[in-house]
């Protein structure tokens, strides 16, 4: 059973003001993200890239139901939506197994392949660790399918448990960047910075606040960074809390760099990150399945490649996992 015990509370959304957080709306420190004319100048120079459907993929091995003590095995399902197992627990980041990331069924980013894992094929999942609310990455359809399977737990950021409390997490804990909690004895999750934004609607924009987060238990730790650009908090993250075992990292929807930049890494971006983090290995996410900028289906992965292969030696390991695979993260 998942033990739960907050420390240094964090703001409260609607009182207390911090570096990040007007009284009103989260912000980045400094602020990086768009506005609407640049979005506007995107929208009529776009070059988008070539995606195509793969539907007929077959899904991944069921995994192992648990992994245990000092054990470490990370599944790439799709996109965002990763399984993290080790110390006896099952955690499954950013859940999405809907055709769309959007609210309705009919419109909005469509699935070009389908999750690596069956539904039906998952463990029993124990927590569920949500960064952000943009609709690939908080998907209410499937949090009320984990909910109704597993009854799991659920972390997010400030302002986004009355989302998931809506689609069946009563107990939802909301944590501040550096805020901490217990999950279970000998093992801790951490809200850490990220560079992004959120919104569900037209007139929500930074309501609720964007985060990564890092599970440590007795194998090391695992960063789960969600949406970000690149940015100093993944120096800050190792200066606070120590290098990862695994680092789990964004490497798609980053093109054109000068608009996506600010709230997505690139390839390139993302061995940086590992570098400044001091990650033993990490796991790129978040490409190959929604097409929600101008880079092609391949090319964040074929980008990665280029980037690892002209880096300085000796470079590092940054695995790419075929949809469905997982494997067992060497310890440092």
């Amino acid at each position: 059973m998942l033990a739960w015990a907050v420390t240094d509370p964090g703001v409260s959304v609607a009182s207390e003001k911090t570096d990040h957080f007007d009284g009103v709306r989260f912000h980045d420190a400094p602020v990086f993200a768009r506005g609407g004319r640049h979005l506007l100048r995107w929208l009529v120079t776009r070059r988008p890239g070539e995606w195509r459907s793969v539907m007929d993929a077959s899904p991944g091995p069921p995994p192992p139901e648990r992994v245990a003590g000092s054990g470490l095995r990370v599944t790439f399902v799709g996109h965002a939506t990763l399984l993290i197992q080790t110390a006896g627990l099952n955690v499954l980041t950013d859940p999405i197994w809907s055709d769309r990331a959007s609210p309705v069924s009919w419109a909005g980013p469509r699935r070009r392949r389908p999750p690596g894992l069956r539904f039906a094929d998952l463990p029993p999942i124990d927590l569920v660790l949500v960064s952000h609310d943009h609709y690939d990455h908080l998907d209410l359809p499937t949090l009320r399918r984990l909910s109704a399977a597993f009854a799991p737990r659920a972390v997010t950021g400030l302002g986004n448990a009355p989302r998931l409390q809506a689609a069946g997490f009563p107990g939802a804990i909301e944590l501040d960047w550096w805020q901490e909690v217990e999950i279970a004895s000998g093992v801790r999750l951490w809200a850490v910075p990220a560079r992004h934004f959120s919104s569900r609607g037209l007139h929500d924009r930074n309501r609720t606040l964007w985060a990564g987060f890092v599970l440590q238990g007795p194998g090391g730790s695992v960063l789960f960074a969600g949406d970000t650009g690149a940015g100093p908090h993944f120096a800050e993250i190792r200066r606070r809390l120590g290098p990862p075992r695994a680092a789990l990292l964004p490497i798609g929807a980053f093109r054109p760099e000068w608009f996506m930049g600010p709230v997505h890494m690139s390839p390139a971006d993302a061995v940086q990150a590992q570098r400044d983090l001091g990650a033993g290995t990490a796991i790129a996410m978040h490409f190959g399945t929604f097409r929600l900028a101008d880079d092609g289906q391949d090319e964040p992965v074929e980008t990665l490649h280029r980037v690892l292969a002209g880096g300085p030696p000796p470079a590092p390991r940054f695995w790419v996992l075929g949809f469905g695979e997982g494997r067992d993260v060497p310890e440092p």
